[in-house]
Formats: structure tokens, sequence, C-alpha cells
């Protein structure tokens, strides 16, 4: 029996614009511009087995977020679901465009809202751990640039500090940004999503942003709830070589420049660690040779076992970790329940060799809006259906539940 911690937080995680619905945002307004366009693409971009399986990402409405899950609704039917399976914390993001929907102009009854949400959590025994920022932008700051304009940070600081304000008495946990090296890979660097830049300049300048960003939300929120916990979320890699000399430099320099870098410059700045993990990465001369012997319905290579040697590395920093994020997208629910007991038991393994890990959020607790993939891609512990919005439970989650109530494995 694997045991772990007492206290130890379970729980699964959400994000506004994924599963709320009724968003008005910059990537609502990108979805309306770009979605016929990623319905052609989609032929190009998924292998055959995919298609075939997922005809839907051919579909134009599949690339509009719409209502997504209603649960900007229906939190309390959610949440009264995540309760029913062992939950004890549970990770979601409030929405800056409602919050701040004209620049400097506060919409109290959007706040109101979120209080609300934090109420139903705890009064079902479940810890909210609030994220700030997961990439959606209000309309009025992607027009002045996004990340990438000379004031985000400041915007952000002034966002950071309303919520605490006015949501501090009842959160212990703040997470300011979800994967800041993600979001600024895809959006400034590769072109993938809004804004669509391209190019290293643009990626690092982003970091940079964000980077200011989080040191100036840290202090505001510290400022306003100095006993509450307030971190950031990294999407870390676990990086294999394949033999050489040559390889094994590569991989020290990838775990560096993109497992640390983030890290590195606000170390100083955080109270906990939180790491999404779902990549493993096997470097072969600069290329990605995995053997994908088990793979998600994204094609992700399925490494589970990888998460013990990530947060082994985050053991330098000498702060608490929370894994804020970990899953597959898994529609027909075939490898979710030996996804899901590796990594627990990988993460056990951490834990015995001294990795101070305190929670534990699966991804996600409902299907949900995928980015610029839509809708096909199904990652929940409970699958929803998008005409009828009905929540049904896989039977993976029921394995997660008896982890829990386990408190091991």
């Amino acid at each position: 029996m694997l045991k772990f911690p007492k206290n130890f937080y379970w729980g699964a995680a959400t994000s506004s614009h994924q599963v709320e619905g009724g968003n008005n945002n910059d990537w609502s307004e990108w979805e309306k511009d770009n979605a016929e366009r990623l319905a052609k693409e989609a032929g190009e971009r998924w292998q055959k087995w995919q298609q075939e399986k997922f005809p839907e990402m051919f579909d134009t409405q599949n690339y509009i977020s719409g209502r997504a899950c209603d649960h900007y609704n229906r939190y309390e039917e959610d949440f009264d679901i995540a309760k029913s399976l062992g939950h004890n914390a549970h990770r979601f993001s409030v929405e800056w465009s409602r919050i701040e929907p004209e620049e400097g102009k506060f919409d109290e009854k959007e706040i109101e809202h979120y209080r609300k949400v934090i109420e139903a959590l705890k009064k079902r025994g479940i810890e909210p751990f609030v994220t700030l920022w997961h990439w959606t932008l209000p309309v009025w700051l992607s027009k002045k640039g996004g990340v990438a304009c000379r004031g985000f940070s400041v915007f952000f600081e002034r966002y950071a500090e309303k919520m605490a304000g006015s949501l501090g008495d009842s959160v212990k946990f703040w997470l300011t940004i979800n994967e800041p090296e993600i979001y600024a890979l895809n959006a400034y660097n590769r072109g993938r999503w809004t804004p669509q830049k391209k190019g290293i300049f643009s990626f690092f300048k982003a970091m940079r942003s964000l980077i200011k960003a989080h040191r100036r939300a840290y202090k505001k929120i510290k400022n306003s709830s100095p006993y509450s916990f307030v971190g950031i979320v990294c999407n870390l890699s676990d990086f294999k070589s394949a033999e050489g000399f040559i390889n094994a430099i590569l991989k020290i320099f990838s775990e560096r420049y993109w497992n640390h870098y983030f890290l590195r410059y606000v170390k100083n700045q955080i109270d906990c660690i939180g790491l999404n993990f779902y990549f493993h990465n096997r470097i072969d001369y600069g290329l990605n040779k995995n053997k994908n012997e088990v793979v998600s319905d994204v094609g992700w290579d399925l490494h589970p076992e990888g998460i013990e040697n990530v947060l082994m590395n985050l053991k330098k920093y000498n702060k608490p970790i929370y894994i804020t994020e970990s899953g597959l997208a898994d529609k027909e629910d075939k490898n979710r329940k030996w996804f899901i007991e590796k990594t627990i038991e990988a993460v056990a393994g951490a834990i015995n060799q001294g990795a101070d890990v305190r929670g534990y959020f699966h991804w996600s607790l409902l299907d949900n809006f995928e980015w610029d993939s839509g809708f096909w891609p199904r990652f929940g512990l409970v699958g929803i259906n998008y005409e009828t919005l009905e929540r049904k439970i896989r039977p993976s989650a029921l394995v997660y539940k008896k982890i829990i109530e386990e408190n091991g494995l």
C-alpha cells in the first residue's frame, strides 16, 4: 500500500473559458475568425485514425466555445459530482474578462458570482485553488497588445489586487498564471494561438512580461492576504536522452531552458509550485523520438512514470508542490485508469524520496473546450453530452475515488 501524507489534497481542475460558456474575450473573438480555417486544416493536422474516430473535427462549430459545459450556471451540480467522487480540493480559474470588461471598471456582480462559487466549494468541504489567469484576456487589453504590451504587468497587478482584496478572506491558495511557457510558445513563437506572433524574440518578450506580471501580483496578494499561499503553474516535461554525449548535453539544455527558465526568475516570489505534467521527450540529436507505445486521443505519448523525475528536479526550490494538472484525452476511457494509477504510483515514489508534494488535481473534472482543437478531445473524469449537457461519470473516476478514499494506492 502506497500511503500519502495526512491532509493531502485530491481533486480535479477546470478553467473558465473551457467550461463556463458565454464568455466574451480575446479567445471568443479569435474563434469566430478562425473556426472555418481550423476545420479545413484538421485533415493536415491530425492523423487518419484520429480523423475517422472524431469526424466532428471537420465541423466549424467544433471550434466555437459557445455555452461550453455551461458550468457558469451549473457549477453547484458539478461540485456535487466532485464531492460524490471524494474530491477535497478543486482548482478553477477566474475569468478576467468578466471581472474587468472595460479598462479599470470592475463588475461587482461577477466578483459576487465567484464568491458564490468559492462558497459552494467550501460548503461541500472542497478547498478552492484559484487561478487568476488561464490564457484569456479582456478584449480591451488584447487591443492594446495583450501580454506583449508595455503596461501588461501593471494591468495584471491591478486585477490581482482587486481579486485578492475581494475574495482573499475565503481563498488560501492563489495561482497567478497558468503555463506561461505553453502560452508564450503557441501564441508568440509558433503562431498557432491568438495573437499569432512568430519568432524566438517575441517568445522571450512574452515570457519576460509574464515574469514581471507574476512578481507584481505576488506582492499585491501577499499584502492583502499575508498567510495565503501564492504560486505559479508551469508545464514541465520529463526529458530523456538517447545514447551519446551530445544528447546528454541537449537534455541538460532542454531542462534548463524549458523546465526551469520561468521558475528561476520567480523562485523568490512563490510560496508553492504548481506542476502541470503531460509530456515525455526522448531527445535524439535535437529531435523528439518517443516510442509512443501508448498514446492519447490527441497523439501525445503517455509516460506517466516521468512525473517522478520532474518532481525530484523540483526539490531544489524547497517549496511545496501541487500537481495542478495531469491527464489525457481518452474518450473511450480505456487508458485513464492505468494512467491515474501509474501517475499516483510515481508521485508516491517521489514523496518517498523527499519531494514535498501536497496535492494532485486530475485534468479535467469535465470534458471541455480544448482551445484550437475544440470539443472533440475528451479529458474529463466526467463526460459531457454537448447537445443535452448531460453529465456522465466515467468508470476511471471511480478508480480515482477509491484512491482518494484510501489516501493511497
